[in-house]
């Protein structure tokens, strides 16, 4: 069967679809820094429980501070993103979210669970005493399988020819799991998480915007050395995942496009730059040099989007029928949204002192 009839006529777009697509890589980022935040706070925030010192306890309690506000901000950051692959890449994404719908409808209870065992280890800290490490295990576990379903969801949406197996199980439960690219993907993502968190929480000991009574300049050393580990580790497990990419999908960047191969090298030198101000604990640069790192990795997970789909479509392809009304609002509400946000963020991260219990 040839994989371009089960792909669905796509839907007209109100707007040229350039105003969709940079909407959708810069709502993207923002996900990413506060979904980063929010995982890979998480596991910092269990290798520190595990090791049990006073520091590390405080390290973890914290955090707790700020996990609900992280999966919050995560869980509403990651919607207009999703909204907007819907728009550009809906005959796609909607097809792959049916056929492993069964998983895909879980996340939402799932998620529940992780918001509310953040809730309950941030306010019952000092009352659950040691157990509140199982806890920390069950959200982070949680978290870390949603993140494994979006990961299946992404690359299925990107291989119409593995839609075939719907006629042989309909039920809704299918996974992605003979990709090659799969598990570097995921890998890329859990482990760049851990290096954005310990960036986050360098930053949190660096202006000191601390609640508990953990030493600033142990929140700085551990966030930098987390950093600088999990930045070690992306490196291979990008070189990983470069190489497990189709033959075609991965030679644009090894000179088939000339965009793509000076993302590639852009990144590879940022990611190394990262990683020597990371290692000399240079926060506030690391942490601009991360944030355009970021950007050029999110242009290339997009490069590879497209080179996966272009064999079957082509985002020049949408119909426009103009109709600017939504977008302008939409740009209005964005706005005034970024604006709120970062207002609640300085009222959630800018109490210096201990909160009693």
């Amino acid at each position: 069967m040839n994989p371009a009839t089960l792909i669905p006529t796509p839907d007209a777009i109100s707007a040229p679809w350039g105003w969709f697509y940079v909407l959708l890589l810069l709502t993207f980022l923002l996900h990413v820094l506060v979904m980063n935040a929010m995982l890979g706070g998480g596991i910092i925030a269990l290798f520190s429980a595990l090791r049990g010192d006073q520091q590390n306890t405080l390290l973890g309690k914290e955090f707790g501070y700020k996990w609900p506000y992280t999966i919050a901000f995560a869980v509403n950051m990651g919607v207009a993103p999703l909204l907007f692959v819907q728009v550009l890449y809906g005959q796609f994404i909607y097809s792959s979210s049916i056929l492993m719908a069964v998983w895909w409808f879980s996340i939402f209870g799932l998620v529940i669970l992780a918001y509310y065992s953040a809730y309950i280890y941030d306010f019952k800290f000092e009352a659950l005493g040691n157990p509140r490490i199982f806890l920390l295990e069950f959200s982070v576990f949680i978290l870390l399988f949603v993140a494994f379903l979006f990961s299946n969801n992404m690359t299925l949406m990107l291989q119409p020819e593995k839609w075939q197996a719907y006629f042989s199980n309909g039920g809704g439960t299918l996974l992605n799991l003979s990709d090659p690219t799969l598990y570097p993907r995921y890998l890329h993502f859990v482990v760049g998480s851990v290096a954005v968190a310990g960036l986050f929480l360098a930053l949190v000991g660096h202006f000191r915007f601390t609640k508990s009574n953990v030493d600033q300049n142990f929140l700085i050393a551990q966030g930098m050395t987390y950093f600088t580990y999990a930045t070690a580790m992306q490196i291979f497990i990008g070189f990983w995942f470069l190489l497990a990419l189709p033959k075609n999908v991965m030679m644009i960047f090894m000179g088939g496009s000339v965009l793509s191969t000076i993302l590639l090298l852009a990144g590879i030198i940022l990611g190394f730059t990262a990683l020597y101000f990371g290692y000399k604990k240079r926060v506030v640069l690391t942490s601009a040099i991360a944030l355009v790192t970021l950007i050029v990795m999110v242009i290339m997970r997009d490069l590879v989007r497209s080179a996966y789909l272009q064999p079957y479509f082509q985002l020049s392809d949408l119909t426009v029928e103009p109709q600017y009304s939504p977008l302008i609002f939409f740009l209005l509400v964005f706005a005034g949204g970024l604006l709120l946000i970062g207002y609640m963020l300085k009222l959630a991260f800018g109490c210096r002192k201990e909160v009693t219990k």
